[in-house]
Order: structure tokens, then C-alpha cells, then sequence
């Protein structure tokens, strides 16, 4: 699969990342088994996810957690049938994780490796969390290196088509402002470098010569790319054993494309054995300079991109989720036991990209806008010991 399509690809594998609880800088997780179940389903593609993950602390100041994901995804975005490609693939991803806290001080080390038919990613983490002032300020610091290795498979057969290396660079601060609030910043920035392009998906342009009144071309890519994000965030612990939370964040990029995200979130324990869920998150984005659906002509500039996730878009997401504790009092080896059941309900709604797939009659560049519905729905079960 090519890089553009990997945030759908990667989404059940974000989901399973998020088992991994986090915890005050002086103190290591629970140990704890976790097995994880996603299926995504929406604009074309079909995406399941399953993992395992294992955490087990060996003092109280030495932790390793070792993760092993696997996710299957058929069918392909409409910009990419639009090019008459399919996708068939699977990714295999191994992690393992290292922590070390010395006083207030958690240090992390983590590698891992992806591995699918036309994508080799091998990804490389430092991270340091400090408590100070009586622990109610928290700063992180954070340094990520990717080297990916792209490829075009076709045919059964995999041309290899270059690299792309990313540095990811973030600092965040949390700080306890009151015994019922938190709030915390943080700063990202990331460079890319390379192949950045995604080889299964083409430009179009104007093409009077042709019935359909426009050609495909290949899409031509900057090799460098940088990112700026900001990101506010507050929780406030209401009397009654529940919990409201806000955060906001603000991207940009050297390509111009610019970003906003709103996400409000509440929380509410039942009965010692249930706790409930919910969120709404909205995001927009304007279109990078070199993005257009319909280019005025072959080579009309020097980079061309017509790929949906450049587009100005917006999003809206509805999420739920419930946790139920099956095992409160504990069995053999384990302390407790959960059951968690999430499902997110997705809204996308494309600004300057238009269906050719459904509407190939039309003239070119009268076609409706494309928009489309997803549904991601998870399961996991974890158990503490």
C-alpha cells in the first residue's frame, strides 16, 4: 500500500496503541496482557486489525512491553479506483518497549518494524517524562526517526521506488492546576524527506483529444516536508465520579495546508463496573498549493498532486465506548479484568475533490463532491497481574 493510503490503514493500529496506558513519571504501568480486535469499513475499504500486547515490569523502576500487530485491508479509496488499482494487503508490525524511571524521572526507548508488500518501515523512539514541583507539573520531551522504504506492487511483483526518512520532534507540558483540573500543552514538529509521493494514485488534466474530456498523469511531489502542530488539552473532574475534557489543535505545513481540531469528551463510571464514553471530534483542513482535481493541462506545474488527503476537507467523528470490569476481585494470576467495546461513526465531506468513479459521464469538472461514511468498530479484552 502507498503512504497516502496509510492513515486509513493505520487507524485499527493506533486504536490497539492506545491499550497502553500512561502513567505519572515515578510510577510504571500495571502489568498486563492485552488482545485487541478492529474492523473499519468505509470509502471503498475494508480494514481489519488484531494485536496482542504484553507489559511486565521487572522492578519497580524496569518495564518492557512487546506488541505484535497484524492488519488486513481489501478494496481502495476512490482516488485510487479512479486510477483502476485495487488493494490487497497486509501489515505485520512487531514493537517492543523499554522504560527506566530514576527518581522523578521515566525514560522510554522503543523500535519498531512494519513490514507489508510495498512498504518496509522500521521506526526508532526516545522519549523523557520529568515530575517537578511536587508532581503537579509534568514536561515530556520526545524524539522519533523513521526510515520507510517505498514500493509499487502490481502483478503480484514489487518495484522498490525510494525512501523516505522522517524526524518527529515534541515537548509537552501537563500541569494540576486544581484538584479537579488538568490541563497540558504540547509542540510537534516533523520533517520529511524522500519519496513522498503515492504511486497509486494520478493527477488529472484537460484533455480535449479525449470522449471523457480529461487524461491521468503522474503525480510529482516536493522531497521535502515540514510540520508544525500546537495542542491544548483540559480535563475537569465533575462531583459525581465523572469527567469532561477539551483539547484543540492547530497544524501546518510547508505544503500549505492547514488544520484544526476540536474534540470534546465526557466520562462516566457506573456502579464500580462500568465505565461509559463519548466523544465528538471535528476537523478541517484547507488543500496543499500543488493539489488540484483538475490540473488545466499535462506539466502545468512543477509539482501536481491530486490525492484526496491534500484536498480541503472536514470531518466530523462520533464515538462510544464501554469498559466493563469482568474480573473485579481478581482470578488465579490476575488482579482484574476488563472488556472494552468502542465504536466510531466517521463523516467525510471533500471541498474541491469530485467522484469520477461513480460519475464518469459527467464533464469534466462538473462532477458531484465526494463525500463518504466510516464505521470503525473495536474490541479488546485486558487482563492485569
Amino acid at each position: 500500500m502507498a503512504p497516502g493510503d496509510k492513515k486509513l490503514h493505520r487507524l485499527s493500529a493506533v486504536a490497539a496503541l492506545l491499550l497502553a496506558r500512561t502513567a505519572a513519571a515515578d510510577v510504571l504501568p500495571d502489568d498486563r496482557a492485552d488482545v485487541f480486535y478492529s474492523r473499519y469499513n468505509g470509502g471503498g475499504m475494508d480494514i481489519t486489525g488484531k494485536s496482542i500486547s504484553v507489559r511486565k515490569k521487572f522492578s519497580e523502576q524496569i518495564g518492557l512491553q512487546a506488541d505484535y500487530f497484524v492488519d488486513t485491508v481489501s478494496g481502495a479509496s476512490v482516488d485510487v479506483l479512479s486510477s483502476a488499482s485495487q488493494i490487497h494487503d497486509q501489515r505485520k508490525q512487531k514493537s517492543l518497549t523499554l522504560d527506566y524511571i530514576r527518581d522523578k524521572t521515566q525514560y522510554t526507548l522503543s523500535y519498531s518494524q512494519s513490514v507489508e508488500d510495498d512498504y518496509v518501515s522500521n521506526t526508532s523512539h526516545v522519549g523523557l517524562s520529568q515530575d517537578m514541583f511536587g508532581d503537579l507539573t509534568t514536561v515530556t520531551l520526545g524524539f522519533t526517526s523513521t526510515r520507510d522504504k517505498v514500493g509499487e506492487h502490481v502483478g503480484g511483483a514489487t518495484t522498490w521506488l525510494g525512501h523516505a526518512d522522517t524526524l518527529n520532534y515534541e515537548a509537552g507540558l501537563t500541569q494540576i492546576l486544581t484538584k479537579d483540573l488538568i490541563a497540558g500543552v504540547s509542540f510537534e514538529v516533523v520533517t520529511d524527506q524522500g519519496y513522498l509521493a503515492n504511486p497509486y494514485r494520478s493527477i488529472r488534466y484537460l484533455d480535449p483529444t479525449t470522449a471523457r474530456g480529461y487524461s491521468l498523469g503522474a503525480q510529482v511531489y516536493p522531497g521535502t516536508h515540514t510540520s508544525n502542530a500546537v495542542a491544548l488539552r483540559a480535563k475537569y473532574y465533575l462531583p459525581y465520579r465523572a469527567a469532561i475534557s477539551a483539547s484543540y489543535r492547530y497544524y501546518g505545513d510547508t505544503w500549505g495546508v492547514r488544520a484544526h481540531t476540536a474534540e470534546l469528551g465526557y466520562t462516566q463510571p457506573v456502579r464500580n463496573r462500568w465505565i461509559f464514553e463519548g466523544r465528538v471530534r471535528y476537523y478541517r483542513q484547507s488543500q496543499a498549493t500543488f493539489y488540484s482535481d483538475l490540473f488545466p493541462f499535462a506539466g502545468s506545474q512543477n509539482f501536481m498532486a491530486r490525492d484526496k488527503e491534500l484536498a480541503a476537507s472536514q470531518n466530523l467523528m462520533l464515538d462510544a465506548k464501554a469498559t466493563y470490569a469482568v474480573l473485579p476481585e481478581g482470578w488465579k494470576i490476575f488482579k482484574r479484568g476488563t472488556v472494552t467495546f468502542e465504536y466510531s461513526h466517521f463523516v467525510y465531506r471533500y471541498l474541491d475533490f469530485r467522484d469520477i468513479k461513480d460519475y464518469p459521464n459527467l464533464p469534466a469538472g462538473t462532477e458531484p463532491l465526494y463525500h463518504f461514511d466510516a464505521n470503525v468498530f473495536q474490541l479488546y479484552l485486558s487482563m492485569f497481574f
